[in-house]
């Protein structure tokens, strides 16, 4: 598998995965051990660094114009 294209899946599952985390923390009453807090914290980790490895994709294979 090239890079790249391991790069964009892994950008996409950690922002999906991320907005999934941030949806149960927030809507879900904690049911457990597992803190809201916590899920959302990892929730918005997730997200912010899928964010930047898509944001790294987008600049380096962008269309030379």
């Amino acid at each position: 598998m090239k890079k790249s294209l391991l790069q964009l899946i892994l950008a996409t599952a950690m922002c999906i995965f991320g907005c999934a985390l941030l949806v149960a923390g927030l809507a879900l009453p904690p049911a457990g051990i597992i803190d809201s807090s916590l899920l959302v914290a990892y929730g918005e980790t997730l997200t912010f660094a899928g964010a930047l490895i898509g944001v790294d994709y987008h600049y380096r294979y962008r269309p030379k114009k």
